[in-house]
């Protein structure tokens, strides 16, 4: 069962364009930056989809991903999930692969590690989407994140509705 957003949680909105240094270092404006950074300048960057890396306060991770993890193991444990070993063995790898921790430098600068600019795409000097993911920020390749809003924007006034349903 997924944890509950902490009530205190701040939703993280907006978007703008920044452009990646040649050292692969990118900052962040104020008001993302510090929803990331209140209790610390490490956060976690993990891989979302092909084109986007998103940016996490490490309470927020451990929030949502460390506990779910655990529960994962919990339900192995007790052989909930022994007939999906092959399940278990897919989020294994893509769980090594997907995070990495990651701290602000001076200046509000993050150095985007090698794997993760690889898999967001751009180079340096290139341009990046920095948008709010609610509970995240997120780091898109200019193009992938044009094609997204393409794709998720019709459905925007179904998913508003849905969530602001009480259940």
């Amino acid at each position: 069962m997924a944890q509950p957003m902490s009530q205190s949680q701040e939703f993280i909105l907006g978007e703008f364009s920044c452009r990646m240094d040649p050292r692969y270092r990118l900052s962040l404006p104020d008001g993302f930056f510090n929803a990331l950074t209140k209790k610390s300048t490490r956060c976690m960057l993990a891989k979302e989809r092909p084109g986007c890396i998103s940016l996490w306060s490490m309470e927020a991770w451990q929030t949502t991903v460390n506990d779910r993890v655990e529960l994962i193991k919990q339900m192995m444990r007790l052989g909930d999930l022994s007939k999906e070993i092959d399940r278990v063995q897919l989020l294994g790898r893509l769980l090594s692969t997907r995070d990495t921790p990651v701290e602000f430098r001076s200046g509000k600068r993050l150095v985007v590690p090698q794997a993760f600019r690889e898999f967001l795409g751009v180079k340096p000097g290139g341009d990046v989407m920095v948008v709010g993911a609610a509970v995240s920020v997120e780091l898109w390749n200019p193009t992938a994140w044009s094609g997204y809003l393409e794709r998720q924007m019709p459905k925007f006034r179904r998913l508003c509705k849905h969530l602001s349903t009480p259940k």
